[in-house]
């Protein structure tokens, strides 16, 4: 391990990390000391080679498979890292989804809202003061309710925006435990499931957003910019980190 290791002797969750965003963030954890739990809902497998690519960097890590849009699955994953790794420090609400056409109408709502304040409900019973947790989002949806984004992506970036709000209404309860609410919103990632499928709805969907963007992050350079605000000196209670394409959005606010 070349990291700091200023996360040693922690525990973590990481949602939706059996790939992509999640899976590497959780890497970038691991390799700064924290025991990491990989959360998946199907794919195990996916989860597994991610477990064991942090174990060969000489980090530690353990796969759980759990679906966040059910308390079970939730109470599951906070039981892992207690008895894993001895504490849950540190959650990042990864997960996300809703543009799936065999979940339900209601889908999108259920995992980028619901899902997101069940997760944290069942991490704060056993998180200490000094914790944090990181709600990563896009661009699309932080910004949703002052600027248009693509159809296909709309109720997506509508509930996931849904999902913010209600994290950031319990800040007060979290000022009560002192523990600390990071929101980090980025634009489109390159390469992730969310762009092929929009690319699929809306072809040339994704080169008109890089070309306002003027680039669009790819999987690793986006999970580095959420791994650079765990445990960073200063950070305001409900601190949002722009990443990426942020001065396309904020200049059309005017």
């Amino acid at each position: 391990m070349t990291e700091t290791q200023d996360l040693a002797g922690t525990g973590a969750i990481i949602t939706g990390s059996s790939r992509g965003i999640g899976a590497a963030t959780a890497q970038l954890i691991a390799a700064r000391g924290a025991g990491v739990v990989i959360n998946y809902r199907q794919k195990a497998p996916r989860a597994k080679k991610v477990v064991a690519q942090i174990d060969e960097a000489g980090g530690r890590a353990v796969a759980v498979g759990a679906d966040l849009t059910e308390a079970a699955g939730a109470k599951s994953l906070v039981d892992a890292a207690v008895e894993n790794f001895g504490s849950l420090d540190l959650l990042i609400l990864n997960a996300s989804g809703g543009m799936e056409s065999d979940r339900g109408e209601d889908y999108a709502l259920k995992l980028n809202r619901d899902a997101q304040v069940q997760m944290l409900r069942a991490a704060l019973d056993v998180m200490p003061r000094g914790a944090q947790v990181v709600f990563v989002t896009s661009h699309q949806a932080h910004f949703i309710n002052e600027t248009a984004t693509m159809d296909a992506y709309e109720p997506v970036a509508r509930s996931k925006r849904a999902g913010e709000d209600a994290l950031v209404a319990m800040i007060p309860e979290l000022d009560e435990k002192g523990i600390t609410l990071t929101i980090v919103s980025g634009d489109m990632i390159e390469g992730t499931i969310t762009a092929t499928l929009l690319e699929r709805a809306e072809p040339g969907a994704i080169d008109a957003r890089r070309e306002a963007a003027g680039k669009l992050y790819s999987v690793e350079e986006f999970a580095a910019e959420i791994a650079s605000t765990v445990n960073r000196d200063g950070l305001a209670q409900g601190h949002v980190e722009l990443v990426g394409g942020a001065e396309d959005f904020l200049s059309r606010q005017g």
